[in-house]
Parts: structure tokens; C-alpha cells; sequence
């Protein structure tokens, strides 16, 4: 294996790999940066480059589109011909797909570019996260990496709106797209002395046809999912179609790796509970927070009328919130076993969502502020020491396409929150204006104000003062008994977390757990090779 510049498996990482993770940090935190300072330039960009609303809606979706389809494919590759030179080759490309996003002239263009960046951002996560695994060998290292990992991930969604705001109203809106030049020229001038090197030797030949099939199982479904999630699609039985046909092709892709010699996805890592149980945890812990953060962005949006650049200050405690949690979390696995430290999360998780259930529509955006900034802080354990599991519960061989999985699980998470628990919105919300006192206000007004509390307030714009207030007040109140609701059923959602992750970890001991002190048992400090080799069986401590 090339991988003669990693840590040896029983050392502890010294200076160099601790240089080298806070640049592997770069591009996580860029890529969520990225994504946040979109939304601030949407308005800007749209009007500038005269785009219409389907190419708007296109230059939003094909980034996650291509990341979702990609993910799978770049993990594996990265095994294949080596993670550093993944990496570098990724970063070129974002970069390059950046400068053109900046300078784009046109609708097309931007969307061209929005979907280099989707493939080159599916090459990051994936890599860093295995690199992560060859650099720190020793579990409690490794715990902390992942942690510092994921809190630059987080830390980028807090602050991507707050630098995009203030880059839109002091520059033009394409500096949005030049954020992550700097930090791409910082990895790629150092990530070759910094970065070790590492492949299977063993991968065999790559099978572009499961690549091919890969993504027409996953680009369907997410776009179907996504259509549902619009509640307004004028073709729900073509997004229905998508999702059947995504599926169908996603049998053949399973039926074809089962009987590959090199498979693009070894199918057998999914016999480790450890490994699919926290896929699964992760991916429904995925959907209630885009849930809540899908409500929450809308109620400071349009029940309180915050500006953008407001709703970006806002916001932002969502994202500082889980990175507090995830850089916790290694201290929490001092002396809590994982279920304890896990469980303890979501329970802050659930109080949260349970204060959500009684908000009002006036004198409560603080606190649903703090609300959801605990419910990310309470999903911060979950994520780090999943993500930790999932990485840790495979051969070093292996850990790109684990982390792939690890992303992909989360990305389908959020797409599957959004849709579902927004669509439980979308219907209260149009229950509650279907009998809404409306009698005063032109009959047009009131048809676009019962689609969505974005439309009702736009729409209020152009009424005068009393009819505006009362159209305002009505759709926020609708619209906050749709928060109430979809927070009871995330409540449901969280409590089903909790007994899952009891289940399934009871026996799983602190210092088995990544992040924890080897010292705390007998057993050495081992590699992810060997951890993963005590876990090869399916027990009841595992997700």
C-alpha cells in the first residue's frame, strides 16, 4: 500500500498531520460556505444575468444533483488511484469551476459551472474524510480529527451567510463564488508535503457501467424527492416515475455488485451493524434538522420580514450550534459510552423540538433561534461519532467508499427531510388558509396567499396597510401551526432515534468508541484495520 507517509498504526500523529488536517478542514468548510453564500446572491445574480425561474431552480439544484450522484463514485475512486491525488485533482476543479461561476455571463453558463462544482465538491468530503483515517491511526487522535473535521463543516454553514451578505453588498455577486479560491490555493501549495498518499492495491478494475448505474439510481430519486419537496410540482407523476425508476435501477446496481469481483460498493461492509445501523441513524438525524432548519429559515423570512442579509445573522447560531457539538464530543467520550454521550444529544435535541411545538407568530424569533441551534448542538455527537464508526468499522482499504456512503446517507437525509416534513408543512399551512378570513382582500391575492407563506407576504406588498397586516398576520399564523406540527413529528422522529441508538449500543463501550481514550480498556489502541476486524460480526453494540 502507498501509504508510507501516515502515521504508523500504534503512534500517535504528530505536528505534520495536525498541519495537515486543519488543510483538509479547508475544503469541507468551503464547500458548506459555498452553499449558504448562494442563497444571498440568488436575487442579485438573477436579475443581473436575466435568468428565469427554471434556470434559477436549476442553478440551485445541480450542485446538490451532482454531488448526491457523484459521491459514491469519487469515494471508490479515491481508493483506487489515491486519496492526496483525488483530492488535488478536486480541487483544481473546484477552483476552476469557481472562477467560471464568478465571471459567468449567462443563466446556462452559471448552471454549467454550478454542476462542475457538484462533481469536483463530491471528490473533497469523501477523500478528506479517509485521509483523515491513514493520518491519525490512534482512535482517540482520530476522534478529535473527525470532530475538528466536521465542526469546519458546520462552522462554514454558520458563517457561509454571513460572509456571502457582506460580500454581495460590497462586491458583485459572483465574489460569492471566489470564497473558496484562497483556501483551494492554500491545498494545493501545501496538501503534497502535508497530505500522505494512499490507495488499495488490491481494488481491481474500476466498472464504469456501475458508475453509470450508480447514478441512475441516485439522480431520479433525489429529483424526485425534490419535486414532492416543491409541493406545487405540476407533475407529480413524473417525479413519482423518477423515484420508481431510480429505485428499479438501484436493484440492478445492488444485483451487480453481489456479483463483481471488484464491486464499485463492497456490499459486504453492510453485514457490520456498526457500519449500516449508523447509516441509518445518521440519515433520519439528517432530515429532522433540515426539517427544522427548512421551517425555522422560512419563519424569520417571512413571519417576522427579516431581510436576507438579517436572516443570515440570524441563522447562523444553526451551524456554530453543531460545530459546538461535534467538538464536544471528544470530551464527552472521556467517560460516557457512545450510546450515553449520543443519547444525551438527541435528548437536547428533543426538548428543543418540543419548545418549537408551542411557538407563536409574534415575540418568539429569539427564542426558536436558540431552539434550533440546540437541536443542531444535540445532533452533534451523532454525527462525529457516527461518522467516526462508519470510517472506523471498515478496512483502511475501504474507507473512501465508507466515507462516501457516510456523505451519501446524510445528503439523502436532508432531501428526504426537506420533502417529507416540508410537505407535512405545506399541507397544514393550505388547511389552515383554506378558511382563512379573507373575505376583504381581492379574490387573486387571496388564491396566491394561500400557496405558501412566501407568496402571502410578497403578496401583501401590494395591498394597503390594513389589508396587508391582516393578510400577514393570517398567513403567519397558518404558517406557525405548520412549525408546530412538523416539530411534533420530528419530536416522534427523535424519541425513535433515541431507542434505536439504546438498542443498538447498549454494550458498545467508551473505549471502543473513536474519540475515546484506548487507554480506558485493555485492549491496545488499534488501527481501523483491526478495529474493523473485531467487528466483522453483526453484535448488539454497534451502529
Amino acid at each position: 500500500m502507498d501509504n508510507s507517509t501516515s502515521a504508523p498504526a500504534n503512534d500517535l500523529a504528530g505536528r505534520k498531520e495536525w498541519i495537515g488536517l486543519a488543510v483538509l478542514a479547508l475544503p469541507a468548510m468551503l464547500v458548506a460556505m459555498d452553499i449558504g453564500a448562494l442563497f444571498l446572491a440568488l436575487p442579485h445574480l438573477s436579475a443581473d444575468l436575466g435568468v428565469s425561474s427554471v434556470e434559477q431552480l436549476w442553478i440551485i439544484d445541480i450542485y446538490g444533483f451532482l454531488l448526491a450522484g457523484f459521491l459514491l463514485t469519487m469515494g471508490t475512486l479515491g481508493d483506487r488511484v489515491g486519496r492526496r491525488r483525488l483530492l488535488m485533482i478536486g480541487a483544481v476543479a473546484f477552483t476552476v469551476a469557481s472562477v467560471l461561476a464568478a465571471y459567468a455571463n449567462s443563466g446556462t453558463t452559471l448552471i454549467i459551472a454550478r454542476a462542475l462544482l457538484g462533481i469536483a465538491g463530491a471528490t473533497l468530503s469523501p477523500s478528506t474524510l479517509a485521509l483523515i483515517t491513514n493520518m491519525f491511526r490512534n482512535e482517540k487522535q482520530r476522534g478529535v480529527a473527525i470532530s475538528i473535521w466536521a465542526s469546519a463543516l458546520f462552522g462554514g454553514t454558520a458563517i457561509g451567510p454571513i460572509v456571502g451578505g457582506v460580500m454581495v453588498e460590497h462586491f458583485w455577486w459572483g465574489s460569492v463564488f471566489l470564497l473558496g479560491v484562497p483556501f483551494m490555493i492554500v491545498l494545493l501549495a501545501t496538501g503534497f508535503v502535508l497530505l500522505p498518499e494512499y490507495r488499495d492495491p488490491n481494488a481491481g478494475k474500476f466498472d464504469l457501467f456501475s458508475v453509470v448505474l450508480s447514478l441512475g439510481a441516485i439522480l431520479p430519486v433525489v429529483y424526485g424527492v425534490k419535486e414532492f419537496a416543491a409541493s406545487d410540482s405540476d407533475n407529480p407523476a413524473v417525479a413519482g416515475g423518477a423515484i420508481l425508476f431510480g429505485l428499479v435501477v438501484g436493484w440492478i446496481f445492488v444485483r451487480r455488485q453481489s456479483r463483481l469481483e471488484h464491486p464499485l460498493i463492497d456490499l459486504t461492509m453492510f453485514r457490520n451493524a456498526s457500519f449500516s445501523g449508523t447509516l441509518v441513524t445518521m440519515m433520519f438525524a439528517s432530515a429532522a434538522l433540515a426539517g427544522v432548519s427548512l421551517m425555522s429559515t422560512q419563519y424569520i423570512q417571512s413571519v417576522e420580514g427579516l431581510s436576507p442579509a438579517a436572516s443570515g445573522l440570524w441563522q447562523a447560531p444553526t451551524g456554530l450550534g453543531i460545530a459546538i457539538g461535534s467538538m464536544a464530543t471528544p470530551m464527552l467520550m472521556k467517560s460516557l459510552k457512545p450510546a450515553t454521550a449520543i443519547m444525551i444529544g438527541l435528548g437536547i435535541s428533543l426538548v428543543a423540538v418540543l419548545v418549537l411545538t408551542q411557538a407563536g407568530s409574534s415575540g418568539w424569533l429569539i427564542a426558536i433561534v436558540v431552539a434550533v441551534a440546540l437541536v443542531a448542538l444535540g445532533t452533534g455527537p451523532l454525527f462525529t461519532q457516527g461518522t467516526g464508526m462508519v470510517v472506523s468499522s471498515v478496512p483502511p482499504e475501504k474507507a473512501g467508499s465508507a466515507a462516501s456512503l457516510s456523505e451519501t446517507s446524510n445528503v439523502f437525509g436532508s432531501t428526504l427531510g426537506l420533502a417529507l416534513l416540508g410537505s407535512v408543512g405545506a399541507a397544514v399551512y393550505r388547511d389552515r388558509m383554506a378558511d382563512a378570513p379573507l373575505t376583504d382582500v381581492p379574490p387573486e391575492v387571496a388564491d396566491v396567499s394561500r400557496e405558501n407563506v412566501a407568496a402571502a407576504t410578497a403578496a401583501a406588498d401590494s395591498l394597503p396597510g390594513n389589508l396587508a397586516t391582516a393578510v400577514r398576520d393570517v398567513a403567519g399564523e397558518a404558517f406557525t401551526t405548520a412549525m408546530n406540527v412538523v416539530a411534533g413529528v420530528e419530536a416522534l422522529l427523535i424519541v425513535a432515534l433515541i431507542v434505536l441508538v439504546a438498542v443498538t449500543l447498549r454494550n458498545k463501550s467508551a473505549a471502543q468508541a473513536p474519540g475515546s481514550d484506548p487507554t480506558a480498556s485493555s485492549a491496545p489502541a488499534s488501527s481501523p484495520a483491526s478495529a474493523s476486524s473485531s467487528e466483522t460480526v453483526p453484535t448488539t453494540g454497534a451502529v
